[in-house]
Order: C-alpha cells, then sequence, then structure tokens
C-alpha cells in the first residue's frame, strides 16, 4: 500500500470496513498518507437504495453477518471528512471530497 503513495500517487478506495480496529491499523501502517471520508447513511436509507434486494435477504437470514443488520457497523470517531448522503447531492459530495483533497498541500491537481 504504502509504495503506491510513495510514488506520489493518490489512491482512493471504498470499502465497507465496519470495525474501527480494523481502519486504524489500515491507518498506522499509511501514517500521514491515509485520508478516512466516511459517506454516512442510516441503515434505513441504504434498506430503501438496495437495488439487489441485500438488506431484505438479510432481515430474512438468508444472508448472514450483513454489516448494519446482523453484524455491528462501528462509526469512525473521527473522519477527515464526512459525506452524509441523506442530505447532500452526489454532485455536491464529488466536490467536498475534491476541495479537500486540493486542501491537502496540493494533493489533487484538477
Amino acid at each position: 500500500m504504502k509504495c503506491v503513495s510513495d510514488a506520489g500517487l493518490v489512491v482512493l478506495t471504498a470499502f465497507i470496513s465496519p470495525y474501527r480496529e480494523d481502519r486504524a491499523y489500515v491507518k498506522s501502517k499509511l501514517e500521514d498518507d491515509y485520508i478516512e471520508i466516511y459517506v454516512k447513511c442510516s441503515v434505513e436509507e441504504c434498506e430503501r437504495r438496495d437495488p439487489k434486494g441485500l438488506y431484505k435477504k438479510a432481515r430474512a437470514g438468508i444472508i448472514k453477518n450483513y454489516t448494519g443488520v446482523s453484524a455491528p457497523y462501528e462509526e469512525p470517531e473521527n473522519p477527515d471528512l464526512v459525506i452524509d448522503t441523506e442530505v447532500m447531492e452526489v454532485e455536491e459530495a464529488v466536490e467536498k471530497v475534491l476541495e479537500f483533497l486540493r486542501g491537502k498541500g496540493g494533493m489533487l491537481e484538477v
């Protein structure tokens, strides 16, 4: 992971990482190259938006250990940026992320 950031590249990844301990581990490996952006959405809204019916299957017990239903999700305690998708349109969210990255010492030249 670190070799990519050492090469001067910005890497964006999207993970469902439900445990603070796991996120802290990754942060410890990347140190200052780690930025946590919390894309916030309630379980109820995720269920409403669910095009594949996965939440319905999880509630019916067909899918076990489903994050937010039968397995926990630990919200980040101190993310670098919060994008609340229930109050923010996609375009606004994208602009907030880009603005944040631009403000991180020229991390992004767009």
